[in-house]
This record gives C-alpha cells, sequence and structure tokens, in this order.
C-alpha cells in the first residue's frame, strides 16, 4: 500500500470466535480494528431478518461500493495495521474479495456443529448458505491462486486450546510482529463493535480473553444435516490452517 500499512480482511463465518479475534487485534496499540462493514448493505441487499435490522441499516453505510473503499481508504487513527472483520455470506452485492487486492487476506473457520450449536441460539438457521463456508472456500481458492502458496486458515478451536502459539503462527504468516498484548482485553464492549453487538457479543463483553475450546452439543437432525452440508468445505479449509 501507498502508507505502507497493512489491511488485513480477516473472512470468517458467524458464530466462529470472530469478536474474540477482533479484540485480541485491537488490544495491540498499532492496529485499528472494523466490524463486519458490509453488514448493513448485506442486509439491505437480502432483506434477511436478522435481529435489529432496521437499526443495523440506519447506523451503517449501506452502499457497497462507498464501503469497499472506505476499506481501501485511509486507516483509522494512522495505525500501521488495520484488522478488519468480514463475513463471507455478507457478500451478496456487486463487492467480493476481488475488490481488495492490496489487503493480506485470512481465513478464520470453526467445525460446522460447533457453529451451528451456536448460531442456533441466537438466530433461526434454515440453510447452510447462512454459514458461508462455500464462499469462504471459493474466496480462499482465489487468494491462494493469486499467491501462488495456500492464504492462511485459523481453525477456532485449535487457536483456543493454545492461543499464543496460534497467534504468533498467524502474525507470522500475515507478515506482522508478535504481541503478547494480543493475549488480554478489556472486558465489556469496544468502540468499534457494530450496533448489533448488544445481541451477540454477551460472551466476549464478559470476557478478558481467549476461553477454552468449546464442548460439543447435540443438534437437531435439521441442524446436523446442515452441519454435513457444510463439513466437507471446513474440511477443505482446515487443511491449510496454521
Amino acid at each position: 500500500m501507498i502508507d505502507g500499512a497493512v489491511r488485513i480482511a480477516m473472512w470468517s463465518g458467524p458464530r466462529n470466535i470472530s469478536t474474540a479475534m477482533m479484540r485480541s487485534f485491537s488490544a495491540r496499540a498499532d492496529t485499528a480494528v472494523t466490524d463486519e462493514p458490509f453488514y448493513g448493505a448485506y442486509l439491505k441487499a437480502t432483506g434477511e431478518p436478522h435481529a435489529m435490522a432496521e437499526d443495523i441499516m440506519a447506523d451503517m453505510d449501506c452502499d457497497w461500493q462507498s464501503v469497499a473503499n472506505a476499506m481501501r481508504g485511509d486507516v483509522p487513527g494512522g495505525k500501521a495495521i488495520w484488522y478488519q472483520k468480514h463475513m463471507s455470506h455478507h457478500m451478496e452485492g456487486p463487492v467480493s474479495i476481488d475488490d481488495f487486492p492490496d489487503h493480506c487476506h485470512a481465513f478464520l473457520i470453526r467445525e460446522p456443529e460447533l457453529m451451528v450449536a451456536s448460531y442456533a441460539e441466537k438466530n433461526e438457521l434454515h440453510d447452510a448458505a447462512q454459514l458461508g463456508f462455500a464462499r469462504l472456500l471459493a474466496y480462499h481458492d482465489q487468494v491462494s491462486q493469486h499467491l501462488g502458496r495456500a492464504a492462511p486458515v485459523v481453525d477456532s478451536n485449535r487457536l483456543l486450546a493454545d492461543p499464543e502459539t496460534g497467534l504468533k503462527a498467524l502474525c507470522a504468516a500475515i507478515g506482522i510482529g508478535w504481541d503478547p498484548a494480543m493475549l488480554r482485553w478489556a472486558k465489556g464492549a469496544h468502540p468499534a463493535d457494530g450496533i448489533w453487538a448488544r445481541h451477540w457479543y454477551n460472551a466476549v463483553w464478559n470476557s478478558e480473553g481467549f476461553g477454552p475450546p468449546t464442548p460439543y452439543r447435540p443438534l437437531s437432525d435439521a441442524q446436523k444435516r446442515i452441519a454435513d452440508q457444510c463439513r466437507p468445505h471446513y474440511e477443505a479449509l482446515a487443511r491449510y490452517a496454521v
């Protein structure tokens, strides 16, 4: 980039410790963070009945190109690193990962059975597309082909089992220095949290660091079918976990 800043696009699906990861990066003094900038545009384009949808759209820039321009623009606070938390399932408009050729792209995954159980606690789950796995894999293939090597992938439960080792590997893979501040953060809300945080982020608000690996929970037959549909995409990505 002309300004020398590192712009990190971390792509994931919902309920995937993505907010905890954003907190980890926000604990770095050299890093600005942005929370799901395309969420409003996604809701406007799809009409999905998410909690607080009207409030979210009223609060956000819902123009795809305007948001993309902002994510390629000046880094908030003039920081050296800009961590952008992106959801693959949000990208239902004219913007895609190809519109960020100068970003450093990384991919955050979680076993689909764990995602399904967590998502169903907060929102109605009726389709595998809501978890974004297929597009996540497609984006990873695109970036990897461009790089000539596999783009970095982080598996959530592996990271939770040993956060320091996992974060050090991620920092090395995306070309930034390790900062031990990434292991701890202040409890409560963060200024960068989206307006939807009060519905989705209660666990992170009550945390001061990464928790233990998530245990498996029973799924209904319908939930199991959705997890099974996502499993091949997860396994294809998990091969490249740092």
